[in-house]
């Protein structure tokens, strides 16, 4: 009995690894995956984004004899004094000579521009009451938000230093009175230390898990989706090419079915972790640990908890997800049939996995993440979710597996009797009804 599942099991692995479209396949996601997480850096090499965006403004000698308080040229100095205090300015100041007239400034920023000397410039326009004037930030880039916020927060901070000053505040004062309001976030937990999983985590432990589970939830979506794929297809090829007549002859139906999954789940988990490796691999660079380090995240404070349910629920899901694959390929006869014949499996793997990613990571306490944490088709995604994202009892934790076991044992043993019925239908995909006699007439 034995010997016919690993004949299988070895046959489906040894197939796999040979073929030259799964090797491409998976080194192209893996280059795929190590493009993505350099992105960022990438995009601040070739864009520039490492050096301070060159803001200029209109240096006029005449209003530096003003005796209003707040100028041009004195707000831009203190910008510039501002920016020079920072470890990496965002922003450059640079003085454009007075043209003489409001025409010619005009059109002296604009060259400057043109001529890439400044990718900016400011204009200020005074306020009628003599105080801080309003400011208006020109440049080529649409929507230049990034540039308008820095120097927003600037403005801001210096406008409020002189106006502390003015009334006469002493330096201690103004500390106290700048000085920013601090706050953590800490995540804790109402039950008891027996009754609920983890204790509380801290801003940096629940940023880690938020990107953990961010990263599990897609894995178990791709290992879904494309082992179960790979299984259904594979089922169905050899079904078309006859080849499933002469299988049967020497191993019985049910262990070339579980065979079949066991053998590509050894692929399936091979492939993962070979994208495993390729993330933590990339994510361990210089760069993106300095990345990692301004986010407050250390990858040291991955939860072991987190990972130990999260490998569990994994295979679980992959299990029950792969049994229906194969129930559903074994029934069609040509593979250019089972793209729609996988669509509602495929629709039940999509719905848990948006579920969680557009309601459970912003809010995993809602009451549809936490009934669809006990559905076996959702759970996989939805407790995973809530396991990273708060804490969950116990009981809840291990009646979701249980839930899922049993859900496997039935749809199991269901989709074993359709695999062991359809691999021997030929032609049109069969009715329910005729699958149905095909079922209880077949004994072996």
């Amino acid at each position: 009995m034995n010997n016919g599942f690993w004949t299988v099991v070895g046959f489906t692995v040894k197939n796999k690894f040979r073929g030259k479209a799964f090797l491409i396949t998976t080194i192209i996601i893996a280059i795929i995956l190590s493009v993505v997480i350099n992105l960022p850096y990438l995009f601040s090499k070739f864009s520039g984004e490492d050096k301070p965006t060159a803001v200029g403004y209109l240096d006029s000698a005449q209003e530096q004899l003003s005796s209003q308080m707040f100028t041009s040229t004195g707000i831009a100095a203190l910008l510039d004094e501002y920016y020079q205090k920072q470890e990496k300015p965002e922003i450059k100041m640079v003085a454009i000579p007075d043209a003489g007239s409001e025409e010619a400034n005009e059109k002296a920023l604009k060259q400057a521009v043109s001529d890439e000397k400044v990718d900016g410039y400011l204009e200020f326009k005074a306020a009628t009451d003599g105080g801080f004037p309003s400011v208006v930030y020109k440049s080529e880039a649409l929507l230049d938000t990034g540039s308008t916020r820095s120097l927003q927060a600037a403005l801001l901070s210096i406008k409020n230093e002189a106006v502390l000053t003015g009334v006469g505040l002493s330096d201690e004062l103004k500390q106290v009175l700048q000085a920013p309001v601090v706050i953590d976030s800490v995540q804790i937990s109402t039950s008891d230390g027996a009754g609920s999983v983890g204790q509380g985590k801290t801003a940096s432990q629940q940023a880690m898990d938020i990107g953990l589970v961010y990263v599990i939830l897609f894995m178990l979506f791709m290992a879904i989706m494309i082992t179960g794929q790979m299984i259904a297809s594979e089922i169905t090829a050899e079904k078309s090419s006859r080849v499933m007549e002469i299988l049967i002859t020497s191993v019985s139906p049910l262990k070339g079915m579980f065979g079949k999954i066991f053998g590509m789940f050894l692929v399936g988990l091979t492939q993962i972790s070979v994208y495993i490796i390729v993330i933590i691999v990339n994510m361990t660079l210089p760069h993106n640990l300095d990345t990692l380090k301004d986010m407050n995240i250390s990858l040291s404070e991955v939860d072991p908890v987190l990972l130990v349910y999260a490998i569990i629920f994994y295979l679980l899901g992959y299990f029950l997800f792969a049994t229906m694959f194969a129930a559903v390929g074994s029934i069609v006869s040509r593979t250019e049939d089972l793209g729609q014949a996988v669509l509602p499996i495929t629709m039940l793997s999509l719905a848990g996995f948006y579920i969680c990613m557009f309601g459970g990571l912003n809010n995993p306490n809602t009451m549809l993440i936490k009934v669809a944490s006990f559905i076996p088709f959702f759970s996989p995604y939805a407790m995973v979710t809530r396991l990273g994202l708060s804490n969950p009892p116990y009981w809840q934790v291990w009646l979701s597996i249980a839930a899922l076991a049993v859900s496997i044992v039935i749809v199991g043993w269901l989709a074993a009797k359709i695999y062991r019925a359809g691999v021997l239908m030929y032609g049109k995909r069969p009715s329910i009804r005729e699958l149905r006699k095909a079922m209880r007439a077949y004994k072996g």
